[in-house]
């Protein structure tokens, strides 16, 4: 960390109730510094940055106003949460950033009671704070809740259904929306500035709920009283919508205008009721290569990288493959159409958007939404491919069994992140869609061993006349593991494939551990079966491998329990085989964040890792 950092003020506050010690006019230079401190601090981490810098002000606005811890602040997704993390006690532990063993990138119960909610995912905020509201009602304390969204994940219909819910009941909940990058709507000047003072002023909040109560004794004055003003409003403000779900709407104010927020929250922290401060901000804030290329900034890789492996090697990713794969595929089968929820980037898709727009389909952070909507295009004979992460999958696990499996529809998803991916932690790994996704019948399930092997999966469920999934991780692959082929051909569905012939073991792999398996292999004298089917299993082969061997290991990056292992135990016991079988995978507890690298070696996914698991198993064997 540079020490010469002009950090004065932000090193008073250790916690929200120093902070609240400061006079108002000493807010904006602790915004600047904590904005100074946490570009340096996330430069060396990584971190999501541009999302953070854009709440600096907010953040500071909600912990001077509201009694933080004993007032809930629940933040949504998380990735904008380093502000609330510095100035909540872990300023020193931001150098642990989304470390191995270090603070997660997200909020984390464990981590702080400053953390009333554990995040990743989004859209969870409003159900979650409101849940905290009608408890703080039933247990009868004075605690306020504040659920903190933004307009990317007001998107997803679960924030809807808060909302709808919110406005329906008496809790004291305040929603603030954070209008960022996905404006909901423009700021429109002078007018909406002014007006915007005028609905968060406390005359005006006083002689609204005063207006109430006289008019709603008069048949119908209130409702004529309360549609007028919606009218007059809706012509000029963006919260004709919130209102009619039952919330006080105030705003559009100006998110990086201190004073403006915490005059605001104060007023805000009086009222009774469902309240919606819209807020504007600006993604990057205050620092010029995030204000200009907000989405470059939304995750930045640390400036301090240990490679333990040579920098100058080629590599490529499945991600990438999967873009190449995709723009090729289109001019092959021009009924291809392309959707992902909100994550076009991440899932290498922005060439293939820009080129071929007419098969570009991006639904926003609805995933539930995008797995119904690929089901009733490929209704329509058109051929649709989900680009969407495993751990995202999750949240349209209904969508895939009752509209997309039960219907036996064409559907190709292509799952990136499975696996361990790092950084993110327990919720972005993708350690379960095996698990979850081989018990749906009219499913084909299949992990590539190479970046060739996944543009050939890719192809086959592309044209596969049913529900299909290509999983692979968030990992680079080796040059000699990429060599694409030219022609964009297909592999018989259920067919595994002998990559090394040996004695007594046999190592059959699931997703990319061809190397490390080859490699661990020939230290034992091992068969290696690249497996390349999880469903449908290659039953045929997997039994004639039983007889030929005295040893079974199966490899597979997901939780052990009802994994690929699993059904490669469930099948031998089905033909009354007994063999001993060693099953590598995941362990059955969530994933912590840290280097993948790391990890794999960790849980002995690694060819160290692989190969002392075998030595281990077979001693235990020998031994027995």
């Amino acid at each position: 960390m540079n020490n010469n950092l002009n950090t004065k003020l932000l090193e008073q506050v250790s916690l929200p109730s120093e902070l609240r010690k400061l006079s108002p006019e000493q807010l904006p230079a602790v915004a600047e510094e904590l904005r100074e401190f946490m570009i340096k601090s996330v430069e060396q981490t990584g971190g999501h940055l541009a999302s953070s810098l854009g709440v600096v002000e907010l953040t500071i606005a909600l912990h001077y106003i509201y009694n933080t811890p004993e007032d809930k602040l629940v933040w949504d997704v998380g990735h904008q949460s380093y502000p609330h993390k510095i100035l909540t006690g872990r300023r020193n532990k931001m150098s642990t950033l989304r470390q191995h063993g270090g603070i997660s990138g997200f909020t984390k119960r464990t981590e702080s009671e400053y953390d009333p909610f554990g995040t990743g995912h989004s859209s969870t905020s409003i159900s979650a704070a409101l849940g905290m509201a009608i408890a703080s009602k039933q247990l009868h304390n004075e605690r306020q809740t504040i659920a903190v969204i933004g307009d990317g994940a007001l998107t997803g219909g679960m924030a809807f259904e808060a909302l709808n819910h919110a406005g329906e009941s008496d809790a004291d909940l305040l929603v603030v929306l954070n209008d960022n990058d996905r404006s909901i709507s423009e700021n429109v000047g002078g007018l909406s500035r002014y007006l915007g003072r005028i609905l968060t002023s406390s005359t005006y909040s006083q002689m609204r709920e005063t207006s109430r109560k006289v008019l709603s004794k008069l048949p119908g004055a209130w409702d004529l009283a309360r549609r007028t003003e919606e009218h007059i409003k809706g012509m000029v403000v963006p919260g004709t919508l919130f209102e009619e779900l039952g919330f006080n709407y105030v705003g559009p104010v100006d998110g990086h205008d201190i004073n403006a927020l915490t005059r605001t929250l104060k007023t805000l922290r009086k009222l009774k009721g469902p309240r919606l401060l819209h807020i504007i901000t600006q993604k990057g804030r205050g620092y010029p290569p995030a204000e200009a290329d907000p989405l470059k900034y939304h995750g930045i890789g640390s400036r301090v990288v240990n490679r333990k492996n040579n920098p100058t090697a080629k590599t490529t990713s499945y991600t990438e493959v999967f873009g190449e794969w995709l723009c090729r595929a289109v001019e092959i089968e021009p009924k291809l159409i392309a959707i992902t929820p909100a994550m076009k980037d991440g899932s290498g898709m922005v060439k293939f958007a820009d080129k071929f727009p007419d098969n570009f389909i991006d639904v926003g952070i609805a995933e539930q939404h995008a797995v119904t909507l690929a089901a009733g295009l490929a209704t329509e004979r058109l051929r649709p491919v989900v680009a969407i992460y495993s751990t995202f999958l999750q949240r349209g696990y209904d969508q895939l069994i009752h509209d997309v499996a039960i219907q036996n529809l064409p559907v190709l998803f292509a799952v990136d992140r499975a696996g361990i991916v790092g950084a993110d932690g327990a919720t972005h790994t993708g350690a379960f869609d095996i698990s979850f996704l081989r018990i749906i019948p009219n499913l084909v399930i299949m992990t590539p061993s190479s970046g060739e092997e996944c543009q050939r999966m890719l192809t086959t469920g592309l044209q596969h006349n049913g529900a299909s999934v290509v999983r692979y991780p968030r990992s680079s692959i080796p040059e000699q593991g990429n060599t694409l082929s030219k022609n964009i051909d297909t592999i018989e569905i259920g067919r595994g494939v002998v990559r090394r012939d040996g004695s007594k073991i046999a190592i059959l792999i699931f997703g990319p551990f061809l190397d490390s398996a080859l490699s661990a292999a020939k230290e034992v004298d091992a068969s290696v079966v690249d497996m390349r089917f999880v469903s449908p299993l290659d039953e045929e082969l997997i039994l004639s491998i039983s007889k030929q061997h005295k040893i079974l290991v199966t490899i597979e990056e997901n939780v052990i329990s009802g994994g690929a292992g699993s059904a490669v135990n469930e099948l031998l016991q089905r033909n009354n085989i007994t063999i001993p079988t060693l099953t590598l995978g995941i362990p059955n507890y969530f994933v912590e964040q840290g280097e993948r690298e790391a990890l794999l070696a960790q849980y002995r996914l690694d060819r160290d890792g692989i190969l002392n698991s075998i030595l281990d198993y077979n001693s235990r064997i020998s031994n027995n």
